[in-house]
């Protein structure tokens, strides 16, 4: 929780330094913090494996355009068997289900990733994956 906090202050101190007050609102501010932040959990958690250039998968498929998208349809990606039957559809809530316990949510998946089981953390992730569309 610490480091979470200290991501948002950090993140939070860029903004506040960058943004005229004469046009950013508080909520604009904080929503530009927690992507900010969003994307340092990426960067620590999730870059070695997935991109977000929407042409470009690498060892896990594109992040790009993901809120939203069905589970297992990114073309040019092999998906496991499990993935491509998961029937989900990548919402807020299946993706804090997927991100604190893949294996949970989708048995039989290949992805093995060190679980994000901190709510703020995964807020901020997930307010920088709505960003990559």
């Amino acid at each position: 929780m610490k480091k979470t906090m200290s991501l948002l202050a950090a993140a939070s101190a860029l903004l506040v330094t960058s943004v005229s007050p004469a046009f950013a609102t508080k909520h604009t501010v904080v929503q530009d913090a927690m992507i900010a932040a969003g994307k340092a959990v990426y960067t620590h958690r999730c870059k070695a494996c997935h991109s977000v250039d929407s042409a470009a998968n690498s060892f896990g498929p594109s992040l790009s355009g993901v809120v939203g998208r069905p589970a297992g349809t990114l073309p040019r990606f092999a998906y496991s068997r499990a993935m491509q039957r998961a029937k989900i559809v990548w919402t807020e809530a299946n993706l804090r289900k997927w991100i604190a316990d893949n294996e949970a949510l989708v048995p039989g998946t290949r992805m093995r990733h060190v679980a994000i089981t901190d709510v703020t953390e995964q807020d901020f992730l997930i307010a920088y994956l709505k960003t990559l569309n």
